[in-house]
C-alpha cells in the first residue's frame, strides 16, 4: 500500500472552523478604531483555553523548514487546552488537522497558511507540530501551562501521507 496524497487548500475561517480560528486581521473579524484613531483592533480573535488549574504562556517556537514533498507520521493534540500559534517571520506555513477521532489518514486536512495568519487549535484538536516552510520561521504560541500531561502523540500508518504544493 503506498502512501496516501494529500490536497493542500488555503486557510479560511470556514475550512479550518472544525479545528479551531484562524487568528487574522481581517474583515471578517470585529474590528473597531482605538488610539485616538491611530490603531485598528481586531478584537478577540481566539478562545484561549487554560484548562483546568492552567495558566496561560507565552512562548516563542522557532520552527526549522521542512522540505516538500513531507510525510506526515505522526500527530499530537492537547487534551487540557488550546494551543495558538502566530508567525513572526512573515513566511507561510502548513497546518495538518483532522476531522476524526482518533485521526485517519483520510480525514486529514492540510491548509497553507499565509504568513500573516495564525491559528488557533480548539482543546483535544489533532494536529501536526509546526510545519514551517521557506526558511527559518518563528511562531509566537499561547497555550497552557499547569498540572497533568497535556499532550498525547499518536503514530500513523507506516507508509506515512505525503504532503506537497502543487507547482
Amino acid at each position: 500500500m503506498g502512501a496516501l496524497q494529500l490536497e493542500v487548500q488555503p486557510l479560511t475561517r470556514e475550512a479550518f472552523a472544525p479545528f479551531g480560528e484562524v487568528i487574522e486581521a481581517s474583515d471578517a473579524a470585529k474590528h473597531f478604531t482605538i488610539n485616538a484613531g491611530n490603531t485598528e483592533r481586531y478584537h478577540d480573535l481566539a478562545n484561549i483555553e487554560p484548562g483546568p488549574d492552567g495558566r496561560v504562556i507565552v512562548s516563542i517556537f522557532r520552527g526549522q523548514p521542512r522540505s516538500l514533498p513531507f510525510t506526515v507520521q505522526m500527530m499530537e493534540r492537547h487534551p487540557l487546552a488550546s494551543q495558538a500559534f502566530i508567525p513572526m517571520s512573515g513566511r507561510p506555513y502548513l497546518v495538518v488537522a483532522p476531522a476524526g477521532e482518533p485521526p485517519a489518514a483520510e480525514d486529514l486536512k492540510v491548509f497553507l497558511a499565509r504568513g500573516d495568519q495564525g491559528v488557533n487549535y480548539a482543546t483535544g484538536v489533532w494536529h501536526h507540530p509546526l510545519l514551517a516552510l521557506e526558511g527559518v520561521c518563528d511562531f509566537l504560541v499561547v497555550d497552557r501551562s499547569g498540572p497533568g500531561h497535556n499532550c498525547n502523540e499518536v503514530h500513523l500508518s507506516r507508509h506515512g501521507i505525503v504532503v506537497g504544493l502543487e507547482d
